[in-house]
């Protein structure tokens, strides 16, 4: 079976193929195509493939390629993780929205509209081609922002698309550690949109124990969520909120530490990568070795500023092992491809799942997976404060997606005004001014 990564020349990649390695028996993959724009970046990744295939015949088989079309003609799965404008792009939507006293974070607020904009055009058409060349793939999205991507991706593709992200993973993994329950075997009681969704039981032979964390401080302050939001607030919420909910319930604090930083997460890792990339151009280089030491330096700084924000520690080491979006991609994977039934927590169209929002609605909740792909689980209504937001945030998506579609600029101005964390349309109409003077990328937006 033939699996396609596009954005191959990206940092991740080798987590992807050192899950592959991993896995064996009947329907595994046994090609992978790299897709990426960037030639130099493509040999880099395939150098450290290389390395990790050192000594296993029965790897996976690495080929590499700049033309999609060669990509996904015929391919049987799509890893999307492609970076619409590089991290340059991502930088420059950081600064221009901390300009504004507005966060830039790259999936959040401003900076994840702006990024939401460059990257929807470009998403629809690589959806147009695998539909027109491999309309039996199956995509499995990355992309970021992960919810909205996906939901983009789906009006062309249908149920195909599959969205994935590893912090519902994290955070599951963090609260079952603490429980002293097998994270593999507990039921995460998780619902949401992707970078906004709440674990509100975990279950082990049908008891939730999530109430006995909530009655015990000292472990309730133990695991990275407790220590960023604070016992006191989660108790009050009767939930363990995604680590992306910082930026909403801790706004002003998180601007602020983003804006007092040396430097933003964009600048910081553009100029790590630009060292790696380099770095791989010497001959001779370890490249597997490096890269591992680049990685394990961009998961220790993972979400600095907001730990600089709460007061916390640094990562717990536990929470620097891989073993997150790597391993959901070859579970879901595994379960189309050889119908071994799992349940993970995927990004997915709503089919009345959540009443609140329409049955295309992309959101992340628990899911069947089989060979005829991701079923969302039913779950219990939201409460009311986390369905303002639910609501809010997907009606800021819908706005994002119309402006891409349509070109017109009064709906991207729509799409950051009614964003709860912009607070002007002033601010608004300046952010679309400025993204588009940077960004060659939305100079689509012609229309009023």
């Amino acid at each position: 079976m033939k699996l396609t990564i596009l954005g191959g020349g990206g940092f991740r990649v080798p987590l992807v193929y050192g899950a592959l390695l991993g896995d064996g028996g009947q329907g595994r993959i046994t090609d992978v195509c790299l897709y990426d724009v960037d030639a130099g970046r493509l040999g880099a990744m395939a150098r450290v493939l290389e390395e990790q295939a050192a000594g296993r015949p029965d790897a996976p088989r690495v080929s590499v390629t700049t033309d999609l079309d060669e990509a996904v003609r015929g391919t049987d799965f799509v890893f999307s993780a492609i970076r619409v404008g590089g991290l340059e792009g991502r930088v420059a939507d950081e600064r221009i929205a901390l300009a504004e006293g507005v966060l830039g974070q790259e999936t959040v607020g401003a900076g994840g509209i702006a990024y939401g904009l460059r990257t929807v055009p470009v998403a629809m058409g690589i959806a147009r081609r695998i539909a027109a060349l491999a309309p039996e793939a199956w995509v499995v999205n990355f992309t970021n922002p992960a919810g909205l991507v996906t939901e983009a991706m789906s009006r062309v593709l249908g149920d195909r698309v599959i969205g994935i992200c590893d912090s519902p993973v994290g955070l599951g993994r963090r609260v079952a550690r603490v429980l002293g329950a097998d994270p593999a075997t507990a039921w995460a009681d998780y619902v949401g949109l992707n970078h906004l969704g709440w674990l509100r039981g975990l279950r082990v032979g049908g008891r939730d124990l999530l109430p006995g964390l909530f009655a015990d401080p000292e472990a309730l302050g133990s695991f990275e969520e407790g220590m960023l939001f604070g016992a006191d607030w989660l108790r009050s919420l009767g939930a363990v909120p995604n680590e992306y909910l910082h930026y909403y319930y801790f706004n002003r604090e998180t601007v602020r530490a983003h804006q007092e930083a040396k430097q933003t997460r964009g600048a910081f890792l553009r100029d790590q990568q630009a060292r790696f990339y380099e770095e791989m151009k010497r001959p001779g280089r370890p490249a597997l070795a490096i890269w591992r030491r680049t990685l394990a330096e961009r998961e220790a700084t993972y979400m600095a500023a907001n730990r600089e924000a709460a007061g916390v520690r640094e990562r717990a080491e536990e929470d620097l092992e891989p073993g997150g979006y790597e391993q959901v991609a070859l579970a879901l994977m595994r379960a189309v491809a050889r119908d071994e039934r799992t349940t993970l927590i995927l990004n997915v169209r709503n089919r009345g799942t959540l009443s609140v929002l329409d049955e295309d609605a992309v959101i992340e909740v628990p899911c069947l997976v089989d060979a005829g792909g991701a079923h969302p689980v039913g779950v219990d209504p939201l409460p009311g404060h986390a369905t303002g937001l639910v609501t809010s945030v997907k009606s800021v998506e819908r706005e994002v997606l119309e402006a891409a579609g349509s070109g017109s600029r009064s709906a991207a101005v729509k799409a950051f005004a009614l964003h709860p964390l912009v607070d002007s349309v002033s601010v608004a109409r300046r952010l679309v001014d400025a993204y588009r003077a940077e960004h060659p990328g939305l100079a689509y937006l012609r229309r009023p």
